[in-house]
């Protein structure tokens, strides 16, 4: 990281964002226009190479991305499916292999065929109508299940203006410690995959000194099978936005910036209509409701990169620099955008604050467990009977989750990837062992990270799955440190050549390149990755073992 750079990104504040600068370059083919790009650095006093190390590293920035007209879906359920090849062929034909780039991934993981073309998404049967698409004669929308076990926190009728209004000027007459010691007897962790207590991260940010702080909501964290926070953004965008605002009054920031992913045009269009209404009815700008008290919502498009799931990477692409995981300390909560305290959560986490301002603290910790209070959002992806998303409390049996909500499996399924592509690898007799919940997961070998889950076909060959996943961490990799840039491209590698030809792996050195992944990985995606295979070692080792020498 460069704080020169930070710096210099930061005079300018939100206004006039750098890395939205960078975004707009691209949008007319798909790559900013090089003499553009030495304009711009010279506007914002940074030097062109870090410019240009910016635009070629986002999937959508990048030169290779230049005349892109359609994209395919290229995320781990749609893979499982096995639609997107007849999608893929669809699209060549009607603007050419060249033209036709990949996503991932685009939340349709209910139903998969998944695919972007003019600025939306299309998913299921749309690939049919594409002649109507492409001329704009027509939009199909997607639909899924929406349902809940209990009390629904984030799956309810969403909230009539006349109820948050009424919460935010009761918040507004309270002082900002009342509200922090709410949320912290509310037990709320984040639910982006750490289980971290949120109200930890907002104490040390509103002791932190400085006169500027900011909350992030990280909307960029792109799971393949994980589709929730786009539930969020596009049916319950208030909740995620009123989140901020509260997080906001409770640390003393009067800025919120909301990074939502490339690959969701339709959330992003959602969420600036959503926050023009807050501003219409008084509750987003200077002065809320006639206090004191001012906060302003910037969104700033992402442009394809799944490492800005990583705080202090997004906060990188945020400042414009090329998004490349920090080393902590500092943390962001004291050192984070334009090098000022801030706190970054995730949509889920951060829409959960409305109910615990609503009806307290102690009404949040009864649902759920001890440890893992509240609810969760889960996402099925179309191997289940019932796709869609599900909400249910902490502590729920798994076995409640894909029988009684998920109705089952369509086919014959062998394992079950819940957390995305870095968490745990659950053979299916496992299922009865656990619970929606942190610890069950942990004790189990497993992570429950965002709670999607991803069923691996009975026939489909566990070393091509193991394969993707590395290559996917290969492509996504920032880069930084060696154990996940280099490790990722050679366990890829390795199995490929596995698969492919009469060659097998030494399970030893096999086992000393996921160690080294695991433990000296300066995030959660060099590091995070062991785990599947792991599991998938451990569990799949008949169905493995033709694959492997050990000694």
């Amino acid at each position: 990281m460069s704080r020169n750079l930070s710096h210099l990104s930061g005079r300018k504040g939100l206004t006039d964002n750098l890395f939205d600068r960078v975004g707009q370059l691209s949008e007319p083919t798909g790559t900013p226009d090089a003499q553009a790009l030495q304009q711009l650095a010279e506007e914002f006093h940074v030097g062109s190479a870090n410019l240009l190390g910016t635009a070629s590293f986002y999937d959508f920035t990048r030169p290779e991305n230049r005349n892109k007209k359609a994209y395919v879906c290229n995320g781990s359920a749609c893979l499982l499916a096995g639609t997107q090849d007849g999608v893929k062929d669809k699209l060549s034909s009607q603007f050419g292999a060249e033209a036709v780039g990949e996503m991932c991934c685009l939340g349709r993981c209910h139903e998969n065929s998944a695919f972007h073309v003019g600025g939306h998404n299309y998913s299921g049967s749309a690939v049919h109508e594409l002649d109507a698409i492409i001329q704009g004669k027509t939009f199909v929308p997607d639909t899924y299940r929406i349902a809940a076990i209990g009390r629904p926190l984030l799956t309810d009728v969403p909230l009539a203006e006349a109820s948050y209004r009424q919460a935010i000027r009761k918040m507004l007459s309270e002082q900002p410690e009342t509200l922090l010691a709410e949320i912290k007897s509310s037990g709320l962790r984040g639910r982006g995959g750490a289980g971290f207590p949120i109200a930890i991260k907002m104490t040390t940010c509103r002791q932190a000194p400085g006169p500027v702080k900011y909350v992030v909501c990280n909307a960029d964290e792109g799971d393949p099978g994980a589709y929730s926070d786009r539930y969020l953004l596009e049916y319950q965008p208030h909740l995620v936005l009123l989140g901020m605002l509260i997080a906001g009054y409770a640390i003393g920031a009067h800025d919120g910036v909301i990074y939502i992913r490339y690959e969701y045009p339709e959330s992003i269009e959602i969420v600036r209509q959503a926050i023009a209404e807050l501003e219409a009815q008084g509750l987003a700008g200077e002065r809320i409701l006639d206090s004191d008290f001012s906060f302003h919502f910037k969104i700033i498009e992402a442009r394809g990169a799944y490492i800005c799931g990583e705080e202090t990477a997004l906060l990188a692409s945020i400042e414009g620099q090329r998004p490349e995981v920090r080393v902590r300390p500092p943390y962001p909560a004291v050192e984070g955008l334009f090098g000022r305290p801030t706190i970054v959560n995730n949509v889920e986490t951060l829409a959960n604050l409305l109910f615990v301002l609503m009806h307290g603290g102690a009404a949040f910790a009864a649902l759920g467990t001890e440890r893992s209070s509240g609810t969760k959002l889960i996402s099925l992806d179309s191997s289940f009977a019932h796709p869609g998303i599900y909400e249910v409390p902490m502590g729920t049996p798994l076995s409640t989750v894909v029988d009684e909500l998920g109705g089952g499996f369509k086919k014959s399924v062998k394992a079950l990837h819940i957390g995305g592509p870095l968490g745990g690898l659950v053979p299916i007799h496992k299922i009865k062992d656990l619970s929606i919940d942190f610890e069950s997961f942990s004790q189990q070998g497993f992570l429950l990270g965002h709670a999607s889950i991803i069923g691996v076909p009975a026939d489909f060959p566990m070393i091509k799955y193991l394969e993707h996943l590395f290559e996917f961490t290969a492509h996504e990799s920032c880069g930084k440190c060696f154990p996940c840039r280099l490790g990722s491209v050679r366990g890829q590698e390795l199995l490929h050549k596995a698969g492919h030809e009469n060659y097998r792996i030494d399970l030893e050195l096999f086992g000393d390149l996921l160690d080294t992944m695991e433990k000296a990985s300066l995030c959660a995606l060099g590091g995070g990755v062991p785990l599947p295979v792991r599991n998938a070692l451990q569990y799949f080792e008949a169905e493995l073992a033709p694959y492997f020498l050990k000694k």
